[in-house]
């Protein structure tokens, strides 16, 4: 490996937001099982090539890293739109498109933003998760 590539690599793996670290990938079940252990769910709605989802993605990073709360206590789910946009859980939910941000508890929405990018906006969303983790 070169020198360049070398550099290039690094700087690319030292740039992965920490938010892929903090959530973690959609696979059939995981929501109900998080749920049905009485946690409180945040889901990512979201694709690898979409701007706003890169977006959101940003903004939410940046809100994990502000507040270390929201990871300790509200499970971040990333699921996957191109390969679970027509799952029964996006049915089930009526997710409209990839870029949609949901909050759960039980059986309960709390609440949910679509292609939304306000970094004000995305807090208040995860205040809500927050507020309903501890309640």
């Amino acid at each position: 490996m070169d020198r360049r590539t070398f550099f290039a690599t690094a700087v690319a793996a030292l740039t992965l937001p920490a938010f892929a670290q903090a959530t973690t990938n959609y696979t059939p079940g995981l929501v109900k099982k998080h749920l049905a252990a009485g946690d409180t769910v945040f889901l990512v709605f979201g694709t690898e090539w979409c701007s706003t989802c890169a977006a959101q993605d940003r903004a939410i990073n940046a809100l994990l890293q502000s507040n270390p709360e929201y990871d300790a206590k509200v499970k971040f789910i990333h699921v996957d739109y191109d390969q679970y946009g027509q799952s029964e859980l996006a049915r089930e939910l009526k997710i409209p498109r990839r870029s949609t941000l949901v909050v759960l508890k039980g059986d309960e929405e709390l609440g949910r933003i679509v292609a939304g990018t306000s970094k004000e906006q995305i807090k208040a969303l995860m205040d809500t998760a927050l507020s309903a983790s501890v309640a």
